[in-house]
């Protein structure tokens, strides 16, 4: 089974809580705090590995979770930092945000991006010594790490891509030339996922060939196989229209390279640029020569005379070899033209912007929300009287609490901050 588009929940892991310890040790009275900082949440990436072609190996595996980070412990041990994920895709994925925002476009081996980072771990009480706290008993909660529905999309990465109308011959194509082995009948849409291949040429050289399923009218609004075929041909470096020549072909090899040619350009200008060669199959079929004709002659017609033109039975093998050849020399020089690109192999998405300080009155609710403030109440530890002092200074630092009071907000009413929900009081 290929598997070319998948949705998926990334999280990363949680930070470990501080802790509130002191120093106690024979003829050391007064020895101090010395609670460890939790350690952080394990963050989840995804790299490109060559040897996967599909995403069937993450078909059932919906969540991708990181590990949390350890809680501190005293004597000033901070917790381990929790294991990151990494998740391998195949070359050429495109992982997208659920608002369709492209996060990265994996493309070369070992490349890799962060999806979902891990949560902060929090302090322990040492770190909140000072002039005027001697023995805090503080200490703060790890930061649950981030979450995020994530969007991939593969177009499959080979030097060549067989383009053409269903039965044309491809898949018989592919099996004589290559290696692989994908379905051959006689009837439309035998192929209904790309198939690649490694053409070996001679003892040291080869380039990879890829059987996309047949295209038919109406492509690129999404006709038959639509989108999903005519993604995988943008990767391409070169593509090779393959016509029917047989007296039966439908349509007609003129008509078949016409209807190919606008498809494309209809789904992206760009790929009517692509370089190409046009190559006619079924050739051991009586009458095929003549159609072979009628095809040069539409093409030298419609400005494409440039186009190299092969005559090939892919059942027979006749003129497959002399393809073949021209097919490596064409990749070299192709590959070669290339623009070499310096690649960023660790990518890190821009981070969230940080939200204002906003209160909605919902009901008998006060909703408060902010980055900031979401962060601190997501830290403190409310059933510890020391760190719940410390919130309630930092929301009148903000102007949390003026803020309400200006709402009407009255004794006895809910406030809820992120997953936090408590009675509001005046002091």
């Amino acid at each position: 089974m290929f598997v070319d588009e998948l949705e998926l929940v990334a999280r990363g892991g949680r930070g470990g809580n501080g802790i509130v310890s002191f120093r106690r040790e024979k003829y050391v009275p007064y020895g101090g705090p010395d609670g460890g900082d939790g350690g952080n949440g394990g963050s989840v990436y995804l790299f490109v590995d060559p040897s996967k072609h599909s995403f069937l190996d993450l078909r059932y595996r919906h969540l991708l979770k990181a590990a949390n980070g350890t809680h501190g412990r005293g004597k000033n041990q901070h917790g381990a930092r929790g294991a990151d994920l990494y998740v391998p895709v195949p070359p050429g994925t495109i992982v997208r945000d659920e608002n369709k925002k492209v996060l990265a476009d994996l493309t070369v081996h070992g490349q890799r991006v962060l999806v979902a980072a891990g949560g902060r771990g929090g302090k322990g009480n040492a770190r909140f010594t000072g002039p005027r706290r001697k023995a805090p008993r503080i200490a703060e909660k790890g930061l649950p790490g981030e979450e995020k529905t994530i969007k991939l999309e593969l177009k499959l990465m080979a030097q060549v891509g067989l383009v053409g109308f269903p039965n044309a011959g491809k898949s018989t194509l592919l099996s004589r030339i290559t290696a692989a082995r994908p379905k051959i009948a006689s009837y439309p849409f035998t192929t209904l996922v790309p198939n690649l291949g490694v053409v070996k040429v001679g003892e040291e050289d080869s380039f990879v060939i890829a059987d996309l399923p047949g295209l038919i009218e109406g492509a690129h609004e999404g006709a038959g196989l639509g989108h999903k075929f005519l993604r995988h041909v943008e990767r391409n470096l070169l593509l090779l229209f393959l016509i029917d020549l047989s007296p039966q072909a439908n349509p007609e090899p003129a008509s078949a390279y016409r209807l190919l040619q606008k498809e494309l350009t209809a789904f992206d200008l760009a790929l009517a640029a692509y370089p190409r060669i046009v190559v006619g199959n079924k050739l051991d079929i009586p009458r095929a020569s003549e159609n072979l004709t009628l095809l040069r002659r539409c093409l030298a017609e419609s400005g494409a005379e440039d186009a190299p033109v092969f005559a090939i039975s892919a059942v027979t093998g006749e003129g497959v070899e002399e393809l073949i050849y021209h097919l490596h020399g064409r990749v070299k020089e192709l590959a070669e033209r290339a623009e070499t690109k310096n690649e960023e192999m660790l990518i890190i998405p821009k981070p969230a912007v940080r939200t204002p300080l906003k209160i909605d009155h919902v009901e008998d609710i006060y909703e408060v929300s902010g980055s900031a403030v979401e962060k601190m109440a997501a830290r403190t530890d409310f059933e510890n009287e020391e760190a719940l002092k410390l919130f309630q200074n930092f929301c009148r630092r903000i102007g949390l609490e003026k803020e309400l009071k200006k709402m009407g907000v009255k004794e006895g009413d809910t406030i809820r901050i992120g997953s936090e929900e408590f009675f509001y009081y005046d002091e």
